[in-house]
C-alpha cells in the first residue's frame, strides 16, 4: 500500500497552505470579495493578539490590479484607434525631427510620448470630456514633455494647420509657430495650464479639483461629473511638490481627481530607481495616502501566462526583477528575455517553451494595451470617495527602435536617421513612400477617411475639442464697485492702523458687497490670526467639505474657528505652494468654470515670492486673475523674528513675472486706490495681470487722500507733501515707500527745522511700475528716432527740480536704483541690504541705516557733494544724531 503521508516539514507545510487557499477559494466563491476581507482582516486581527508580528506592506504584488475577468468591453474600434495613434506618433515625431533639421538643437522630445502615446488616445477617444453645453468639461493637466504628441493630435483633427507644425519651437517666425510646451500664455486659445517645471502639475491638479469642490459646496457651479486629469511621469514624483499634497485630495475624498503616471523607469539621465521598483514604491505612497490605486502593468498576452501560474512563481518573478532589470529586457533579444527572465526558474521556462524568441520580446505592457488602460481609466472614472491614480508601466521611447527605444540617451533624442525614419514609418503603417520618408513630412488623411471621421465623432460625443481654453465670463458690472473703498480715503483720524488692518477692514467690506462679495475668495496659510483676519471666521466660515462635525474649543468666544460647507475662506494650513495653488485654481476659473472669482492670498512676504516662485511664474503663464498680499513685509516692520522672517527682496522677486503688478503702499487710500483699480484692470477690462501688494503690521496714523493723486498712486509715484519753506536756499526730494514712508516724513521735518533744508516728501507705491514705464518709453523713442521723443514719468515728476533725489525703503537698494536713470541727478538709496536680526523696530532701522536719522544724514551729504553745505556741518550731524560712523556694514555683517 502506498503512503501517502508527508514525507517532511515542507511537504507538510505546502500541504496546509494548499488547503487554506482552497478553503479560501470557497469562501470567495459562496460569500464574495467582501467576506475575504472581513475573513482576512479577522484572520490579522487574530494573529496579532497572539503575538505575531507581521511587516507592513501596502503594496500589493507586481500584477494588474484589475484581473482579465473583470475588464469591461472595449467600446471602440481597436483597430481605426490602432491607426490613429500611429498617425499621432508619426507626425509628433516628425515635427520633432524636422525641426531639429531646420535648426540644429532647437530641441523637443520624442520619447516622452512615445511612451505614452496608448495613455493619452484612450483617454481622447473614451473619457476626456470636453466643454459643451451640457457638459463642464474635464480639467486636464498634460504632461509637458508629451506635448509634441498632443499638437499632432489636433492636427489629424484639423485644428492646427501644418504650417504651424513646421515652426514647432520657432513662435517668432512668420505665420507663427507653436510653443515648446503647454503654456496659455503663448497660446491663449488651446492650453489651459503650465505643466513642464516638473512637479507643479500635479499639485496644481489636487488644488484644481478641490475648488471644484469648494465652488460647488458654495453654490457657485452646478454638481458635475467633470474630473481633473493629471498626466505626470514616474521621474517627476521626485520632485517634492509632485507628492507633497496628496494626502489633501484624501482627506477631502476628492474622488473628481486622476493622476496618471507614465511608468516608463526612465527619467532623464537614467533609471528612475535602477535597483528598486518605482512602482511599488509609488503604489505604498499612495495607497498609505487613502488613494485608489490601480496598477497597469502587463498586457494582454501576459493573461494566459498568468492564468497557468498556479503556484504564484510567474508573480513572485515579476516582483523580483528591479527597474534596472526590465530596462534591460526592452533593449534586449527575445532570447535573452528568455534566458535572464523566465530562465531563472525552470517552471517558468516550461511555460513559455511554446512562444518563440519574437514572441515573448513583443509582449506587450500594460500601458501600451488599449484594453488596459481602457479598464483603469473606466474604474477611474467610477471610483466614489477618493482620488485615483492609475500605475501605467511603458517603455520609454517605445518604438524608435534602434533610435533609443528603453535607452538611457531616449530622452534627448531629438534626431532620427533615414533608415530609423523609415522603420518607424513601417512599424506603423504610414503610407509614406520610401523616396519621401528621409524629409519626415506630416501626413494626414482626407477629412472623409475612416480614422479622422472616427475621431472627430469620438470627440463631438465628448463635447469638443481637448485641450481647448475657453473664456465666456460676462464683465463686472462696476457701477458701485468705489463704495467699497471711499471710507478709506479719509484717513483713521487720529487713530493707529497697519497697513494690514487696513487691507482686512478692507476685504470684510467687499465680502459683504452685494456684487462682488460671493465671489470674493480669501486665501490664508494658517497665519489668519497673524493678520489680524479671525473675525472673518464668524462672517463667512472657513471652508471644509465635511463642515464641522466637532465642538471647537473657542466655541464661547466671538470669534471662535468656525469651519462649514458653504464656507468662504480657504484654511490651507502650513503650505505656501498649496494655497497658491489655490491662488491660480480661483484666479483662472474665469476660463475653467466661466466664473470670476477673486482670490486674496496672504502670507508672510518672505515665504512667498521666495520660497514659491515657480509657481508664481506658473501663475503669471496661467494667465491668473487676483491678488498676492505679501504680509508682515519689509525687513525692518516685523519685529524680534529674525533674519529667516524679514523680507527685503520680495520685490525684486516680483519684478521678474511680466504680467505680476507690484506695489508697496504705504496708506490706506493708496491700497484702496490700488484694490479697486487692480478689479477693474482684471474683472471689467479683462486684462490677464495679477497683482502683489505689500501690507505691513506696524500701526501709525493713516492721514487722508491728498487731492489729485489717484493717478500719481497708480503709476507708481506722487508728491505726498511739498515743503512749506518756500525760500529756503537748500532744497531736497525725499522719496519713501511701504513701512519707511513715515521716516522720511520724519526726516523732512528735521531737515526744515534743523537745517533749513526745504524737503519734499513723495511717496513711491511702486518702482516696478516706475521701471517698466522708463524702459517702455526708451524703447519707443529708440524706434522712433523721427518722432519727438517720450519723457518717462519719472523724469517728468522732477523736471525742473535742484538739489539732491533720496530714497529710502524697507528693501534692498537695487529696487530704488532701477529708476536712477531717468531722474535729473543720481540717486541716493537707502535699503536694507543684509541679513535680518531679531530686534525691536527702532533697532533694526538703525541698524540697516534707513530710520529719519539716517535719510537726514544721506540728505547733508548730499548736499555736500554738491558744494552746498560744509563738511563740519555733515560731521556734527552725525554727532547731533547719535550715529556711529564705524558700525558695521548691515550688508555683510
Amino acid at each position: 500500500m502506498r503512503n501517502t503521508a508527508p514525507k517532511d516539514a515542507a511537504e507538510l507545510e505546502a500541504l496546509e497552505t494548499r488547503e487554506w487557499l482552497e478553503s479560501l477559494d470557497y469562501v470567495l466563491h459562496s460569500g464574495g470579495p467582501a467576506r475575504v476581507s472581513r475573513l482576512l482582516r479577522e484572520l490579522a486581527n487574530h494573529a496579532q493578539r497572539k503575538g505575531v508580528k507581521q511587516p507592513f506592506t501596502a503594496n500589493t504584488p507586481y500584477i494588474n490590479t484589475i484581473p482579465a475577468a473583470e475588464e469591461p468591453p472595449f467600446p471602440g474600434s481597436r483597430e481605426i484607434e490602432r491607426r490613429i495613434k500611429s498617425l499621432v506618433r508619426w507626425n509628433a515625431l516628425a515635427m520633432v525631427v524636422k525641426a531639429n533639421k531646420a535648426e540644429d538643437g532647437i530641441g523637443g522630445h520624442i520619447s516622452t510620448y512615445a511612451s505614452a502615446a496608448t495613455l493619452y488616445e484612450v483617454a481622447f477617444n473614451h473619457f476626456f470630456k470636453g466643454k459643451a453645453d451640457n457638459h463642464d468639461g474635464d480639467i486636464i493637466f498634460f504632461q509637458g514633455h508629451a506635448s509634441p504628441g498632443i499638437y499632432a493630435r489636433a492636427f489629424v483633427e484639423g485644428r492646427i494647420p501644418a504650417e504651424k507644425l513646421e515652426n514647432f519651437r520657432r513662435e517668432l517666425k512668420p505665420g507663427g509657430g507653436l510653443s515648446s510646451y503647454p503654456h496659455p500664455w503663448l497660446m491663449p486659445d488651446f492650453w489651459e495650464f503650465p505643466t513642464v517645471s516638473m512637479g507643479l502639475g500635479p499639485i496644481m491638479a489636487i488644488y484644481q479639483a478641490r475648488f471644484m469642490r469648494y465652488l460647488e459646496d458654495r453654490g457657485l457651479k452646478k454638481r458635475s461629473d467633470s474630473k481633473v486629469w493629471a498626466f505626470l511621469g514616474d521621474g517627476e514624483t521626485d520632485e517634492p511638490e509632485a507628492l507633497g499634497a496628496i494626502a489633501l485630495a484624501s482627506r477631502e475624498k476628492l474622488d473628481n481627481l486622476i493622476f496618471v503616471i507614465n511608468c516608463n523607469l526612465q527619467r532623464l539621465d537614467g533609471p528612475v530607481r535602477g535597483n528598486g521598483h518605482i512602482i511599488q514604491e509609488l503604489e505604498a505612497v499612495f495607497r498609505g495616502a487613502g488613494w485608489n490605486v490601480i496598477k497597469v502593468l502587463w498586457g494582454s498576452e501576459w493573461d494566459p501566462l498568468l492564468d497557468k501560474d498556479k503556484t504564484g512563481l510567474l508573480v513572485k518573478r515579476m516582483g523580483e526583477v528591479v527597474d534596472g532589470e526590465y530596462q534591460k529586457y526592452a533593449v534586449e533579444s527575445g532570447a535573452y528575455v528568455r534566458e535572464h527572465f523566465w530562465g531563472k526558474y525552470p517552471q517558468l521556462l516550461e511555460m513559455v517553451k511554446h512562444l518563440s524568441d519574437e514572441q515573448l520580446k513583443k509582449l506587450t505592457l500594460g500601458g501600451h494595451d488599449p484594453v488596459k488602460v481602457h479598464a483603469a481609466y473606466n474604474a477611474a472614472v467610477t471610483t466614489t470617495g477618493q482620488p485615483t491614480v492609475v500605475l501605467a508601466r511603458t517603455i520609454k521611447g517605445y518604438g524608435i527602435g534602434e533610435a533609443g527605444e528603453g535607452k538611457n540617451i531616449t530622452h534627448q533624442q531629438k534626431k532620427l536617421n533615414e533608415e530609423e525614419l523609415r522603420a518607424f514609418r513601417t512599424r506603423f503603417g504610414i503610407p509614406i513612400a520610401d523616396s519621401e520618408v528621409a524629409k519626415a513630412p506630416f501626413y494626414r488623411p482626407p477629412d472623409n477617411s475612416p480614422e479622422v471621421t472616427y475621431m472627430l465623432e469620438r470627440r463631438k460625443q465628448l463635447g469638443g475639442f481637448v485641450p481647448r481654453r475657453i473664456t465666456t465670463t460676462e464683465p463686472f458690472k462696476a457701477d458701485n464697485l468705489h463704495d467699497c473703498f471711499t471710507e478709506f480715503e479719509k484717513g483713521t483720524e487720529g487713530r493707529k492702523a497697519s497697513t494690514t488692518m487696513v487691507f482686512v477692514r478692507m476685504l470684510a467690506k467687499m465680502l459683504k458687497d452685494k456684487e462682488i462679495g460671493d465671489l470674493i475668495v480669501p486665501i490664508v496659510p494658517d497665519e489668519a490670526r497673524t493678520f489680524g483676519m479671525e473675525a472673518l471666521f464668524r462672517q463667512v466660515g472657513i471652508y471644509s467639505h465635511a463642515g464641522q462635525l466637532y465642538e471647537p474649543v473657542d466655541m464661547d468666544t466671538l470669534l471662535y474657528y468656525k469651519e462649514a460647507k458653504e464656507g468662504q475662506i480657504l484654511e490651507e494650513g502650513i503650505t505656501e505652494a498649496g494655497s497658491m495653488s489655490s491662488f491660480i485654481a480661483a484666479g483662472t476659473a474665469y476660463a475653467t468654470h466661466g466664473i470670476n472669482t477673486i482670490p486674496f492670498f496672504i502670507f508672510y512676504s518672505m515665504f512667498g515670492m521666495q520660497r514659491i516662485g515657480d509657481l508664481v511664474w506658473a501663475a503669471g503663464d496661467s494667465r491668473t486673475r487676483g491678488f498676492m498680499l505679501g504680509g508682515t513685509a519689509g525687513r525692518t516692520t516685523l519685529a524680534g523674528e529674525g533674519l529667516q522672517h524679514q523680507d527685503g527682496h520680495s520685490h525684486q522677486f516680483s519684478l521678474a513675472v511680466p504680467n505680476l503688478v507690484s506695489y508697496d503702499p504705504a496708506f490706506a487710500y493708496e491700497i484702496a486706490v490700488i484694490v479697486e483699480e487692480g478689479i477693474r484692470r482684471m474683472y471689467v477690462n479683462g486684462e490677464s495681470i495679477f497683482y502683489y501688494i505689500t501690507v505691513m503690521n506696524e500701526p501709525y496714523e493713516m492721514p487722508p487722500m491728498p487731492a489729485g493723486v489717484r493717478e500719481g498712486i497708480l503709476k507708481g509715484l506722487y508728491r505726498f507733501k511739498a515743503s512749506e519753506k518756500k525760500d529756503s536756499k537748500l532744497k531736497a526730494y525725499l522719496l519713501g515707500s511701504g513701512a519707511i514712508l513715515p521716516e522720511v516724513i520724519k526726516a523732512a521735518k528735521m531737515l526744515e527745522e534743523q537745517y533749513s533744508v526745504a524737503a519734499d516728501v513723495w511717496s513711491v507705491t511702486s518702482y516696478q511700475e516706475l521701471y517698466r514705464e522708463g524702459h517702455a518709453v526708451e524703447r519707443w523713442n529708440r524706434l522712433h528716432p523721427d518722432e519727438a521723443p517720450r519723457v518717462p514719468y519719472v523724469t517728468q515728476c522732477f523736471a525742473g527740480s535742484e538739489g539732491p533725489i533720496v530714497a529710502a525703503s524697507d528693501y534692498v537698494k537695487a529696487l530704488p536704483d532701477a529708476i536712477d536713470r531717468w531722474l535729473p541727478r543720481p540717486l541716493v538709496s537707502l535699503g536694507t541690504d543684509g541679513f535680518g536680526r531679531s530686534e525691536n523696530r527702532a533697532g533694526l532701522r538703525d541698524f540697516f541705516e534707513v530710520d529719519c536719522r539716517f535719510v537726514v544724514l544721506a540728505t547733508l551729504n548730499a548736499l555736500l557733494r554738491e558744494g552746498k553745505l560744509d563738511a563740519a556741518v555733515v560731521k556734527k550731524a552725525i554727532k547731533d544724531l547719535n550715529i556711529n560712523s564705524e558700525k558695521p556694514n548691515p550688508a555683510t555683517s
